[in-house]
C-alpha cells in the first residue's frame, strides 16, 4: 500500500517517515491510554511495537478504551492489541506480552526498545518504569490522565521527574475522578507527540517540564519541574 503514509507527508519528511518503521516502542498498559497509544503508533508506521497488558476487558472498559467492544470482553487486552494491529497495519509487528509490569520482569520486557510509553494506572508502576528506563537508558514518556483531567511529560533517564510530580502522593487521581473517553484520548495524544519528537530528534520536548491539561476550562499550562 504506498499511498498508506502520504498523510503523513510535510508533517514528516519522506525521510523521516521511513524511519519509523525501524523503531522499536514498548507500550506499557493496553487499557485507556494504552489503547489509543498503540492505535495511532501503528497507524503512523512505527515498525515494531511491544504492547504490555496483564488484564482482560470489563465491561467498565466500554466507554474509554479503544481496544474494548462488546465482544471482547474477558478477553487479554494485549492480545486484542495484537489482533487489532493485523486489521489496521499488517507492516507493524506487534510483540504481545500478557503480564504485569514487576520489578522482576521490567528490565527484561524493556531492554532493546528506543522509547518506553508509559500509559499505567498507578503510581508502583509509574516508578519502576522510571527506574529501569534509566539503567537501561531509554527514555520514558509519561501520562496520567483523571476525570477532565490530564499530564504529560518526557523523561530522560536521570531526569527523574517522576519524583517530582509524585512527592508524597499514593493515589492516582483516575480513581477519584474517574475517566469520560475523550480524557485518554486526548493525553494518548500527546504522549505520542512526544515519543515521535524523542525519535526524530524533532521539536520541543517536555523534558524537566510537565504539560497540565485541564479539559473542563480548556486550560493547558507547562509546568517547569526538576532540573
Amino acid at each position: 500500500m504506498k499511498n498508506r503514509y502520504l498523510r503523513n507527508m510535510k508533517s514528516l519528511s519522506v525521510e523521516e517517515n521511513g524511519k519509523l518503521k525501524n523503531f522499536k516502542v514498548c507500550v506499557i498498559g493496553c487499557g485507556g491510554l494504552g489503547g489509543h497509544i498503540i492505535e495511532m503508533l501503528g497507524r503512523l508506521g512505527i515498525g515494531y511495537i511491544t504492547c504490555v497488558d496483564g488484564d482482560v476487558f470489563e465491561e467498565t472498559n466500554l466507554n474509554r478504551q479503544i481496544l474494548c467492544d462488546e465482544i471482547s470482553l474477558g478477553q487479554q487486552k494485549s492480545l486484542k492489541a495484537k489482533n487489532r494491529m493485523n486489521l489496521v497495519n499488517s507492516e507493524v509487528y506487534i510483540n504481545s506480552i500478557v503480564d504485569l509490569l514487576t520489578e522482576d520482569n521490567a528490565k527484561e520486557i524493556l531492554y532493546g526498545h528506543d522509547v518506553i510509553i508509559d500509559a499505567l494506572d498507578n503510581i508502583k508502576g509509574r516508578f519502576i518504569l522510571q527506574k529501569v528506563c534509566k539503567e537501561i537508558n531509554v527514555p520514558l514518556i509519561h501520562g496520567a490522565i483523571g476525570g477532565w483531567f490530564g499530564q504529560a511529560t518526557t523523561i530522560f533517564p536521570g531526569d527523574d521527574t517522576l519524583n517530582y510530580i509524585y512527592k508524597n502522593k499514593t493515589s492516582e487521581l483516575e480513581n477519584k475522578l474517574g475517566n469520560p473517553s475523550f480524557t485518554p484520548a486526548t493525553i494518548a495524544s500527546i504522549q505520542v507527540s512526544e515519543a515521535i519528537k524523542v525519535l526524530l530528534n524533532k521539536g520541543d520536548i517536555l523534558r524537566n517540564k510537565v504539560l497540565l491539561v485541564d479539559l473542563l476550562f480548556n486550560e493547558y499550562n507547562i509546568v517547569n519541574i526538576g532540573k
